[in-house]
């Protein structure tokens, strides 16, 4: 029998990071939690920051207990988090502050004064990308507008992965997928959008090179290796933005085709379909749809989506009003309530970080005069719901710019442990919904990190791998046709 290998990988998510091992048998991976800490953002006088040097503690402490647990079969480490945010350092390799959160509210406002700079069409000629104002080119704007003097001083922008691959070797590299989450990479040229930046007055000279996922950045330093007790371990950039790497751990038998959508479950739904060329009609600019970076030189052609957020956020303040529930109860109070009688945009402006989750839904529903949601089991419901019909409106649009219909959704990632949701799911899309791996990220980022050390020869294998791996269910579908009809209707008026 062979000896297996060891791969890690840290996936840092809104709420919570993680040290996984994936060991690879040559024919299977199977997964080991290693070490997990809570994440979120923290208020810093009226700003939210990511407090990345806690972060960077935590890591550094499972990558020790995988040290003690699995030594020199350790071959190496991969970081994979949410998109858009970054660090910047100074010449000297210090950071000037702590990273914003994208939730910051310091960018409200920011596509309308970019506008007036640049058109949206143009915006969107030089990056494919859809436009929210937490996007990272609205977050460098903010910087200008508010603190020319440190951006001036910046001499390297670093996403929150490329950070951590730095701190654990050195080297500054951008990785594809997560430089495609910030509006200012190119689709066509795969590389910075230099002209635009400058029709923004923004810097330029700060951004890293940018790198294919699997890129081989280096070894441990030689300071994190004797903290670790990790020798010779190779650093390996795997698809950065944990959407990409979730998307290479989709179960499909069907890469290089277009017939599927995924759906990359959690804090943020992003939906969508792999594609091999950036989508960049008119069409596409005024769904609003967005082209990320994935592996081996695809797109993905999707939309963010607010996701399982509200439903956290109601949970946040169900708990502070004493009425402690966890996820399960919540699914159930859910499915007890009435059916489709209150529904809202779940992407709305209003929804992104309001004080009160539940009061912001029961006012939307009051000013379009709806039924108002009022107890915990009307108000999770109307969040699932809601959610699940803009599912339906955005695979839509997918299938409008691509010409090809999804035959089956595949949701991924830990929103996929959500029965309730799964089928409301298919029952608004009126497809068959594959719901798993729930650790699809994390797999992912692992054999994409095994590919690099010549295990495996293609991204089609790699989910073959998944496949083996994993377990999934199926959902079949019963349509909405009505509801998505009045939700169609309230989008257009909020």
């Amino acid at each position: 029998m062979r000896h297996s290998k060891i791969y890690l990988a840290v996936d840092l998510g809104a709420e919570s990071g993680r040290v996984m091992a994936g060991i690879w048998n040559g024919r299977v991976l199977q997964l080991d939690e290693i070490h997990r800490f809570p994440n979120g953002g923290v208020y810093l006088g009226d700003t939210l920051r990511w407090d990345v040097l806690m972060l960077w503690s935590e890591i550094q402490k499972g990558l020790a207990l995988a040290g003690k647990k699995y030594g020199r079969r350790i071959v190496s480490v991969g970081a994979d988090t949410w998109g858009l945010d970054f660090v910047l350092l100074n010449k000297q390799d210090e950071m000037l502050g702590l990273p914003y959160h994208y939730r910051d509210a310091r960018t409200r406002g920011g596509l309308e004064r970019a506008f007036k700079k640049v058109p949206r069409a143009e915006i969107f000629k030089h990056t494919g990308s859809q436009f929210m104002e937490l996007n990272s080119l609205y977050q460098l704007l903010a910087w200008k507008k508010d603190s020319p003097a440190i951006l001036d001083a910046a001499d390297t922008l670093l996403f929150i992965p490329d950070l951590l691959h730095w701190a654990m070797c050195g080297v500054k590299r951008a990785e594809f997928t997560i430089a495609s989450t910030s509006q200012f990479l190119h689709p066509i040229k795969r590389d910075w959008s230099l002209p635009l930046m400058k029709k923004f007055g923004l810097p330029t000279h700060f951004l890293p090179k940018v790198v294919p996922p699997g890129t081989t950045l280096g070894k441990f330093s030689k300071a994190l290796a004797e903290r670790t007790g990790l020798a010779d371990v190779k650093v390996v950039a795997p698809p950065s933005h944990d959407t990409a790497s979730a998307v290479a751990g989709v179960p499909t038998a069907n890469t290089g085709k277009a017939n599927w959508a995924y759906i990359s479950s959690g804090t943020w739904s992003l939906m969508g379909v792999e594609i091999q060329k950036a989508v960049l009609t008119p069409r596409a600019l005024e769904l609003n749809m967005t082209n990320e970076g994935g592996v081996d030189g695809t797109y993905r052609l999707l939309k963010n989506i607010m996701g399982l957020w509200l439903v956290q956020q109601c949970k946040r303040s169900f708990d502070a009003a004493g009425k402690k529930y966890d996820y399960s109860q919540l699914a159930t109070l859910a499915a007890k309530a009435r059916p489709l009688r209150s529904i809202v945009n779940v992407n709305a402006p209003r929804f992104l970080n309001p004080p009160d989750m539940p009061r912001e839904i029961q006012e939307f529903c009051r000013e379009t005069k709806q039924p108002v949601p009022r107890t915990e089991g009307e108000l999770i419901r109307c969040a699932y719901e809601s959610l699940a019909l803009k599912y339906r409106e955005t695979l839509a649009s997918i299938e409008e710019l691509t010409g090809e219909e999804s035959e089956v959704i595949h949701i991924v990632g830990g929103g996929s442990q959500s029965k309730i949701l799964n089928q409301f799911t298919a029952d608004a899309c009126d497809r068959p919904v594959v719901a798993g791996p729930v650790e699809a990220t994390a797999m992912g980022n692992l054999l994409t990190q095994a590919r690099a050390d010549g295990e495996i020869g293609s991204l089609a294998e790699m989910r073959e791998v998944v496949r083996a791996s994993s377990t999934v269910q199926r959902y079949e579908p019963a349509a909405w046709k009505e509801a998505a009809e009045r939700f169609a209707e309230l989008r257009l008026r909020s």
